[in-house]
């Protein structure tokens, strides 16, 4: 937490689901918290051990992880940015802006591979009722 000011989240039903699980677990009980306290050091080691466990191959990190759920879990899902930048703790909507224009770019180089893929079927005959413009 970089700052003193606690937040308060709604949490989405696998959420609830796993603290229901653990809430009365030993461990919970004795710490009067489900989840242990841990260094950022140490959450970026247990994220590296469930990306190997996953087959993931790109470095997890509790920031990758945050910007993930930041871009991929609600902005592209039409959370609005507002609701966004609340759950993330930003004290300003311009911190939570950073990862919307990241949204803006992949979305702008996607669009663009799909137009190159649709050119490319196109040129070659295989799909030419796509008619695909070339502006870029």
């Amino acid at each position: 937490m970089k700052t003193s000011k606690p937040i308060h989240i709604p949490l989405l039903p696998k959420a609830l689901f796993i603290i229901e699980k653990y809430k009365n677990h030993t461990k919970s009980i004795s710490r009067g918290r489900v989840f242990p306290k841990m260094s950022n050091q140490k959450l970026n080691s247990y994220l590296k051990e469930i990306a190997d466990v996953c087959g993931i191959r790109k470095n997890l990190t509790f920031h990758i992880a945050r910007h993930t759920f930041a871009t991929t879990v609600t902005l592209s899902n039409g959370v609005p940015i507002e609701t966004v930048s609340k759950l993330l703790g930003h004290a300003k909507i311009s911190t939570t802006q950073v990862y919307a224009r990241v949204l803006e770019q992949k979305i702008s180089g996607d669009i663009q591979d799909l137009k190159c893929k649709l050119r490319r079927l196109n040129e070659s005959g295989r799909n030419s009722y796509v008619a695909v413009s070339n502006q870029p």
